[in-house]
């Protein structure tokens, strides 16, 4: 049985380890805040892009029938942690989707974004990750969306038939879900040709729609990294007062047994000093 002192030194620590909890709930507050801003203004920004590619769809009971033969997978994730299951969740999503593709015949890869989803995804699809970027700035800006819209082009998102951007879309502090978007390139001939109703000038078609391409994934990449961040911090906030609570909790309870320690020991120790009295006595 645990003594008051070691008792009372795990009250102590929870209470700091409390305290810790508390100001990180504050702090995820307040970033909270900024990226709901700059999540707005990316949906604002990225309307266009919808009108190409589609909205995005809930990864939750899809089939992903609508993929075609060889899709690149873009998993983004977070690089620190403490933030509930964003992370877990979309490695789960990857997961999901790769199955259902290999049940479907179709080939996929992966690529990474985040040092928590590279962790996750490597201990079981290292074979499929084609490339992973950690370490990226956050909160993340239009600039960064392009940096990694270049990384995939230049390990040959090119070469697949679509690429599948799979986040997190933030709804409330406490509730996010899984989503994805599929990025197809401009490519067809005859009806299947796309833009058919715009006229090109000066460049040829074929430049213009190789710029547009790489900039549609530039805006659909910012939209995704403004969704997730604003999923990741609601996710903190709520996991830190979750924390808080159970920390708590878990003081009330060391508490009371600290009391009772107490309340025995003192009683043992009025025993002692009465026997010894009532002896004296005889």
């Amino acid at each position: 049985m645990a003594t008051e002192k070691q008792i009372w030194n795990q009250i102590q620590s929870t209470k700091n380890i409390q305290k810790i909890t508390s100001s990180m709930k504050m702090v995820s507050a307040a970033k909270l805040k900024g990226d709901e801003g700059r999540r707005m203004t990316a949906i604002s920004f990225n309307t266009w892009a919808e009108e190409l590619n589609g909205p995005p769809k809930f990864v939750e009971d899809a089939t992903f029938e609508e993929l075609p033969q060889k899709s690149l997978i873009v998993s983004l994730s977070s690089d620190k942690g403490l933030c509930g299951g964003i992370n877990s969740f979309i490695t789960r999503s990857v997961k999901t989707m790769l199955i259902s593709l290999k049940d479907q015949g179709k080939e996929a890869d992966i690529a990474v974004i985040g040092d928590k989803g590279r962790g996750q995804l490597a201990r079981l699809l290292s074979d499929k990750i084609k490339l992973s970027l950690t370490e990226v700035e956050s909160p993340g800006n239009f600039t960064l969306a392009g940096a990694i819209a270049s990384e995939l082009i230049a390990n040959g998102s090119g070469d697949y038939d679509a690429v599948v951007l799979v986040y997190n879309e933030f709804k409330n502090a406490a509730t996010y879900h899984q989503m994805y978007k599929v990025i197809k390139p401009f490519s067809g001939e005859g009806e299947d040709e796309p833009l058919l109703a715009y006229e090109f000038e000066p460049d040829t078609k074929s430049e213009v729609l190789t710029d547009l391409a790489e900039y549609l994934l530039t805006s659909q990449i910012y939209h995704s990294l403004m969704d997730g961040a604003a999923a990741e911090q609601g996710s903190r906030m709520t996991a830190m007062e979750n924390a808080s609570k159970n920390a708590g909790e878990m003081i009330d309870s060391l508490t009371l047994k600290y009391n009772r320690a107490r309340q025995s020991r003192i009683t043992t120790e009025l025993i002692e000093i009465i026997s010894g009295a009532a002896a004296l006595e005889d």
